[in-house]
């Protein structure tokens, strides 16, 4: 059974996201595509939709990131941030698995660090899907002979 939460209906460019962004201006709608932005360019294999209305970006089809704007900051969020690395300590949360980053306009911020956090949550979500792409063919062997 997998751990991984799946979009199956996740696409490389959703246009609901656009309304979303359109929709939350000011500050804070430019630090959450700031950040969305950054986490689209991950790589070739990002794709995202809009899921509990708000942007999410997934792995394929596995979801690894997204950004929430609220009254006073944006989260910029990881589905499996509890078990990433986070070595300058900007993850926040209690959960089994989520965390995020709280990004408020007008504070010192090290963006650096969150870049890098954004690059760790994609590569750690790329090889849970390896891994789990590799236990499943593993289970289920092809049937095929080979001449």
């Amino acid at each position: 059974m997998t751990q991984l939460l799946r979009f199956f209906g996740s696409v490389k460019r959703d246009p609901t996201i656009d309304v979303w962004m359109r929709e939350h201006r000011g500050e804070l709608g430019t630090i959450a595509k700031y950040w969305f932005e950054v986490m689209r360019e991950c790589g070739d294999d990002v794709r995202e939709l809009l899921h509990d209305g708000h942007p999410t970006l997934c792995v394929g089809d596995a979801a690894f990131a997204y950004v929430n704007a609220f009254k006073a900051h944006v989260n910029v969020g990881f589905f499996r941030g509890a078990q990433i690395a986070d070595p300058d300590c900007l993850l926040e949360g209690t959960g089994k698995f989520m965390r995020h980053v709280k990004r408020r306009p007008g504070r010192e911020f090290n963006a650096t660090a969150l870049a890098r956090l954004i690059n760790t949550a994609y590569t750690d979500m790329k090889e849970r899907v390896r891994a789990e792409l590799l236990r499943e063919r593993a289970y289920f062997p092809s049937n095929e002979k080979t001449a």
